[in-house]
């Protein structure tokens, strides 16, 4: 009892030794020796091509996709918001706005076929597949991937038909081809990278595994929330500002390759993730709001991952290659990399 006593005073004054580390269950191995191989995930980190500099030629992608053809993924997902979530936070704006996706609205007075609809017919249009679909199935799908609000997937089946068969019928209409029209001419790398990988490999599909539910963070005062984590932002900067010195001729560049490989270096990455976070870490807030922007990024990815990891839970072994922006890759590589029957694909080796 004395000896009890004697050690809530020491915790009292703040004098008792520390306790032992905390026992936890090694995961590490239970993956080894499993049964087939194990799925490789390769993480692209990428600029966001809607901000590179007058003058960008799609061209300049040309090296980047030899190399990520090379590696031949069986799956390929990009940064934006899957159907599902789409049509989940239309029902809730007060939590989550009314701009949360891009409209449904011409796809659906085109089809009839509201986001669920569509995508119930996508997975059984997908399973009936054959192995070459014809240009009829392929207009079909089309029209089903842009009302189910995969723009991405419908580019694919697009660039994989002939340009004779590039018109309407088979749930394609005038307005649906003027929506494809706009998805063509935008430059981003969902189109530019993803869908022209994707029809070249002959994938059916792109899988989206965005999330922004969990960042919807419910705050007080909207205008202090913004400058503080700008403030941090700005204060946690200047290595960053440094590496972004050296990135802006690389953007410019004919061939862009060097730029992948430079914003997925190792050095650039963990910069990259002390500006993005441990800035935010470091800011004194009263209210926590640099914090609270902490939790709400960690959630994000978290999502983002378990989203990735549903794109190949029904195929071990697969191959997969997810392009995100380059921010994200720290996290993606961490903890895809803990996923039982996981492996992390050197993407510096990749683009060597």
């Amino acid at each position: 009892m004395k000896f009890l006593q004697t050690r809530w005073v020491l915790f009292a004054l703040g004098l008792a030794p520390p306790l032992a580390a905390l026992a936890q269950v090694d995961l590490t191995t239970l993956d080894r020796d499993m049964v087939g191989r194990k799925s490789q995930v390769l993480v692209l980190g990428t600029v966001h091509l809607r901000g590179m500099p007058e003058g960008f030629n799609p061209k300049a992608l040309d090296g980047l996709l030899d190399k990520l053809a090379a590696y031949k993924p069986d799956i390929i997902t990009v940064e934006d918001l899957p159907s599902e979530e789409c049509d989940m936070v239309a029902r809730f704006p007060d939590k989550y706005g009314a701009d949360f996706c891009a409209s449904v609205e011409v796809a659906k007075a085109s089809t009839g076929l509201d986001i669920p609809a569509a995508s119930a017919l996508l997975q059984k249009a997908l399973k009936e597949l054959p192995p070459q679909p014809s240009a009829a199935q392929r207009r079909r799908l089309v029209s089903l991937f842009l009302a189910a609000n995969n723009r991405v997937s419908a580019y694919t089946q697009w660039l994989q038909l002939p340009e004779a068969e590039r018109r309407e019928g088979d749930g394609l209409d005038a307005n649906l081809l003027k929506l494809l029209a706009e998805i063509a001419a935008r430059r981003n790398e969902s189109t530019l990278i993803a869908a022209s990988l994707a029809a070249r490999l002959g994938l059916q599909r792109v899988h989206q595994i965005d999330n922004h539910t969990g960042d919807s963070i419910d705050i007080a005062d909207e205008k202090a929330f913004g400058e503080q984590v700008s403030a941090a932002w700005k204060a946690g900067r200047t290595e960053l500002n440094e590496l972004d010195k050296m990135q802006t001729p690389l953007m410019k560049a004919d061939d862009l390759l060097p730029l992948y490989r430079f914003i997925n270096e190792v050095k650039h990455q963990r910069v990259d993730a002390q500006s993005n976070v441990r800035s935010q870490l470091l800011a004194p807030s009263k209210e926590g709001y640099p914090q609270m922007w902490v939790a709400g990024w960690e959630i994000r990815n978290l999502r983002m991952v378990a989203n990735i990891r549903e794109t190949f839970r029904e195929q071990p072994g697969a191959r997969v290659l997810s392009i995100v922006g380059a921010a994200h890759k720290p996290w993606f590589d961490s903890w895809l990399g803990q996923l039982q029957g996981v492996e992390i694909v050197d993407v510096e080796k990749v683009l060597k």
